[in-house]
């Protein structure tokens, strides 16, 4: 009975995540900025209804930008999450472009792509970053350059965070969490860590018990003189009390 539920979940899924990529090819080029951005959150949405995840917010997004979102980086729901919160473009590691449809959706979306073990690539990226940030856009990044168990937070990289120094704009912590909605615990089924597949942790995420997604937003604050090594450490002390 698990498996079946699991089974219908991936269909609805499959048809969203088709719905979407048809809008991406057909709709996108004739429509404005801000009609997409609205079409990109609110398909998000319909895509964690899908999968059974309920979506829970707390604090404040942005309203507008410019605004660079740092938050802890937990599973390949995390895009979704945060934009089914707040369309913002993120900032995503290169193999996620190469990814069956998510790759076409999260390229659709307006998602940024950095070579992880490239320091030419990063400074490439922030530059692109920062021209975003100067133009007004909401940008997002994980600090922790990888994914977590979502039980405790690896050190923040400072590289990205300078994107917000060289434009001038402020950084909102923001804290992601799993929880299930049976037991009110931490899930660690939507992890995708060490020798995770992508398509193992979806099949575990599609048949783990009912799901939320947590998403919980900081106080916004300007660098105010510290360098980026220090502003993605006290980054990171802001993301784990709004876990707490």
């Amino acid at each position: 009975m698990n498996a079946l539920r699991a089974a219908s979940k991936l269909a609805r899924a499959l048809l969203v995540a088709l719905a979407g990529l048809a809008t991406i090819m057909f709709l996108f080029p004739r429509w404005d900025e801000a009609r997409r951005h609205a079409r990109v959150q609110s398909w998000s949405r319909e895509m964690l209804a899908a999968l059974g995840i309920r979506l829970e917010l707390h604090g404040q997004p942005p309203a507008a930008g410019p605004m660079l979102l740092a938050a802890n980086h937990i599973s390949w729901l995390d895009i979704l999450v945060m934009h089914a919160a707040r369309h913002c473009r993120f900032v995503a590691k290169a193999e996620v472009r190469r990814w069956p449809l998510i790759g076409r959706l999260a390229t659709g979306a307006g998602t940024l792509y950095i070579e992880r073990e490239s320091r030419r690539d990063a400074m490439r990226v922030v530059h692109h970053m920062a021209d975003s940030l100067k133009r007004g856009e909401i940008v997002a990044v994980f600090p922790e350059g990888t994914t977590s168990d979502g039980l405790a937070l690896l050190p923040f990289h400072g590289n990205l965070i300078q994107a917000a120094i060289s434009a001038g704009a402020p950084v909102q912590p923001v804290a992601l969490t799993f929880i299930d909605l049976r037991t009110g615990a931490i899930s660690l089924a939507p992890s995708y860590i060490g020798d995770d597949t992508l398509v193992a942790s979806i099949w575990r995420t599609l048949t783990a018990p009912p799901l939320a997604a947590v998403v919980r937003y900081g106080e916004p604050q300007m660098a105010q003189g510290r360098d980026r090594r220090t502003w993605a450490a006290e980054l990171r002390i802001a993301v784990e009390q709004l876990r707490e």
